[in-house]
């Protein structure tokens, strides 16, 4: 069977969702569950766009241990450098370099005539060349471009030494026949003396991404690129969970295998969906809540007497088990470790130290504690030690049928603490109001989800908030988890707020 490879861009092309912002350490987190999960290669960023992304590729590089770490770069020799330096202590590195060939990219956008495109294909391919072993390049609008062109852009990046060529649908225009057809004619027109690898990138404006990429795997790519729970530009990249099971559960007709450790999927989906605050729907296949539920009598029925009459795929199979280790208040630190290990985070003795406290005050207040509240702790530990500010207390005066009142206190790095308050219609308008005096910025709130962690009346909520710049119309993300629903409100806006005043004030 062939071997198709799994390259994944939730790092870089993931981030790229409005609204999704990770830091350093979040990232490596993600990498290295990726890592287990069985990724083949991961694009950790694009080095010259900032520090922060230079860094988190530096901080990849040093904590990947088998698969290929990547970095993208537009055809400029500075974008080219800043990759070879920030991959200088990855194991396995590779670059990948792009160029538009549509004749809308080139003409509106590159200002760029044809011969220009394809000299500097040559030009910088070639410089890539002389730095890294493993170079990709991709024809940017790929599915939009000229088809002769294309095969003339293609066969440049080969000749300059490119041996992965990524075949972008960028826009999502393409469908699965089309999409098929352009590597069934690339791959049967490039020469080559060594063997080319193949490679999708879909995204999902027209809800086509994966099934575009498996029509690439039918017609010869060896490769698919995406990222995990499909986040991304727009719509969104080729899920790739959908991708890798559906290459296990139809084998038959698909032929191939992966490296893919499959039991691992809902972890990995979980850890990206809690960490890019993108939390996914309940419909949604392989890893939604929904995927493995029968509402339906007869459904019902069949699964009770055989659950392939319903089921394709088993909660087991992607890592949904149905049995867990319960923590509590007399659970002791090794079995708190265990569990962390279990679900996919990998922390230092410090960090355990200090969730543990988290986690004892927490059994304190629940009968029982779950994944989800311990996915949650983690998660929020290492957002607050990436705040600047931190939400010290919330006073709150409600007047039935009037205006509600709130007073705010917030404790900034340095320890020094700002109180403010204000009215609003609401008691979440109230406070949201005091902390904008805080930090005397007036964002927009464009977003702002609530849900429970778990049932029951012990149940802990999670918000999440999206808020937008006045002034740039940049948006970050806030979380925040408390028992107490406003409280979490708040703690998840100071959070967004926090950020946008530290972007503000770097820039």
């Amino acid at each position: 069977m062939r071997r198709i490879q799994f390259f994944d861009t939730t790092l870089r092309d993931g981030e790229q969702t409005p609204g999704v912002n990770f830091n350093t350490k979040e990232k490596v987190q993600i990498a290295l569950q990726l890592e287990k999960w069985g990724i083949d290669t991961i694009e950790a960023g694009f080095p010259v766009t900032s520090q922060g992304d230079f860094e988190a590729v530096q901080a990849i590089s040093r904590a990947a241990t088998k698969m290929t770490v990547a970095g993208l770069a537009r055809c400029q020799k500075k974008d080219i450098d800043r990759a070879y330096e920030a991959l200088q202590e990855a194991k396995f590195p590779q670059i990948h370099v792009f160029l538009a060939t549509s004749d809308i990219h080139m003409k509106d956008k590159l200002k760029m005539t044809k011969d220009e495109v394809l000299a500097s294909i040559k030009e910088h391919v070639s410089y890539a060349r002389t730095l890294f072993e493993k170079v990709q390049f991709s024809p940017e609008d790929a599915s939009r471009s000229d088809k002769n062109f294309l095969l003339e852009a293609v066969q440049t990046a080969i000749d300059a030494g490119a041996t992965i060529i990524n075949v972008p649908d960028t826009v999502g225009y393409s469908n699965p026949k089309e999409y098929g057809a352009i590597f069934a004619f690339l791959i049967s027109n490039i020469k080559s003396d060594q063997e080319i690898i193949f490679s999708s990138h879909c995204h999902d404006d027209l809800g086509m991404a994966t099934a575009n990429a498996l029509a690439a795997i039918e017609n010869g790519a060896n490769r698919v690129e995406g990222a995990i729970n499909g986040i991304g530009e727009r719509a969104g990249n080729t899920a790739l969970e959908e991708v890798a099971i559906a290459l296990h559960i139809r084998k038959d007709f698909y032929q191939c295998e992966t490296g893919i450790v499959l039991n691992e999927t809902k972890r990995t989906s979980d850890i990206v969906s809690r960490l890019s605050g993108m939390v996914v729907p309940r419909n949604k296949a392989i890893v939604g809540g929904n995927a493995y539920a029968h509402e339906s009598g007869i459904h019902q029925d069949g699964v009770l007497k055989n659950p392939e009459t319903y089921e394709i795929i088993t909660p087991q199979l992607v890592g949904v088990q149905t049995n867990s280790l319960p923590l509590g208040k007399l659970s002791g630190r090794h079995a708190f470790r265990t569990k962390i290990e279990e679900l996919g985070y990998t922390i230092s003795d410090d960090e355990v130290k200090k969730l543990f406290k988290r986690f004892k005050d927490l059994a304190d207040k629940k009968k029982q504690v779950t994944d989800e509240d311990l996915i949650a702790l983690i998660d929020d530990q290492v957002r607050s030690e990436e705040e600047v500010c931190h939400l010290e207390s919330v006073q709150l005066q409600y007047v039935s049928n009037g205006h509600q009142g709130a007073i705010v206190s917030i404790e900034d790095e340095k320890g020094e603490k700002s109180i403010a308050s204000a009215i609003g219609s609401g008691s979440i308008q109230a406070i949201y109001n005091s902390i904008d005096q805080v930090f005397k910025q007036h964002p927009t709130l464009t977003n702002f989800e609530m849900n429970a962690l778990t049932s029951g009346e012990d149940a802990q909520a999670e918000v999440r908030v999206t808020i937008e710049d006045e002034v740039t119309h940049e948006q970050v993300n806030g979380v925040g988890i408390d028992f107490d629903v406003l409280q979490a409100s708040a703690k998840a806006y100071v959070q967004a707020s926090s950020i946008l005043k530290s972007k503000g004030a770097k820039s």
